[in-house]
């Protein structure tokens, strides 16, 4: 016994006769009449007494009928369920965040949760280093991260590149990593990271050893510690523009090879869900129009 074999019993009972069955499932008769009998020997009861060419259900196929209807309708729901979710309207979409901070991702969530309602939202922050990893698990399927960054079996898409500015309690019009020499620093993320190693690479190119007084990897109170007046600090700019306030000032730090690039990444050669396709086409449509 299979959904088919159901069905065709459920068009036979609801039409009472055999023909007219046949005609509502666009097959000849006598194949159906074959399906209903192996239908009966393999349950070893009788399901329709014929009454001339009327068809009328037995007790026992009054109860096979309702559990039909009820096996078929759940069938269609899961098939529809399947669809939807293939199209993206309904699912789960797990997405990593960086934590230096991903300029307009309240907005993009927004407007992504208003044109998909039925999508579950999980959204975990972390560095890069360990949101790759997070991929790679599947513990989500996506993750905006910062570069230089070793992304080998993932697929990558560029959003866009930003310069650094450094940061501190007192106005500063133009700064180069010389002149940084002897200024107390707090070095955003934690060594071994890429945004890390960009900062102290770029230092070293310039033969500058800075003065570093601390780290930290939560934005938030980076910029606490700053306005504290701890020390200063270099960030990308959109870190400025997310966790900056009015005791703060910045000025870009003039190294062209300073730059922060941020992008999205997924698992190379692996089936991407369609809440998550309908998410990248939202943030590259998104970071288009925002730059």
């Amino acid at each position: 016994m299979d959904i088919k074999q159901l069905s065709y019993f459920v068009a036979i009972a609801e039409e009472k006769n055999i023909t007219a069955a046949a005609n509502r499932l666009h097959m000849s008769q006598p194949p159906l009449s074959i399906q209903l009998k192996q239908l009966e020997e393999e349950l070893g009861v009788r399901l329709i007494e014929r009454n001339g060419k009327r068809f009328d259900l037995t007790d026992k196929g009054l109860v096979l009928y309702k559990h039909a209807l009820t096996l078929i309708n759940e069938m269609e729901e899961i098939k529809n369920e399947l669809k939807e979710t293939e199209e993206g309207t309904k699912g789960t979409l797990s997405v990593g965040i960086n934590t230096l901070s991903v300029p307009g991702f309240t907005e993009i969530l927004e407007a992504f949760h208003q044109k998909y309602p039925q999508v579950s939202l999980k959204i975990v922050q972390n560095d890069s280093f360990h949101l790759t990893e997070l991929v790679k698990n599947r513990v989500v399927e996506l993750a905006f991260v910062r570069l230089p960054l070793e992304h080998q079996g993932l697929a990558y898409h560029h959003l866009f590149s930003e310069s650094f500015v450094f940061v501190s309690t007192e106005p500063v019009h133009n700064v180069s990593l010389k002149d940084l020499n002897n200024v107390p620093l707090i070095m955003p993320s934690t060594e071994g990271l890429g945004i890390y190693n960009l900062i102290l690479d770029a230092f070293s190119k310039e033969q500058v050893q800075p003065s570093r007084i601390g780290e930290c990897s939560d934005m938030k109170i980076l910029m606490e510690m700053v306005t504290a007046g701890m020390g200063a600090t270099i960030v990308p700019q959109s870190v400025m523009d997310v966790h900056g306030n009015k005791s703060l000032y910045s000025c870009k730090v003039s190294e062209s090879t300073l730059v922060s690039s941020l992008g999205m990444i997924w698992l190379e050669h692996h089936f991407i869900s369609g809440p998550a396709k309908n998410f990248l086409k939202l943030v590259r449509e998104k970071m288009k129009i925002r730059l």
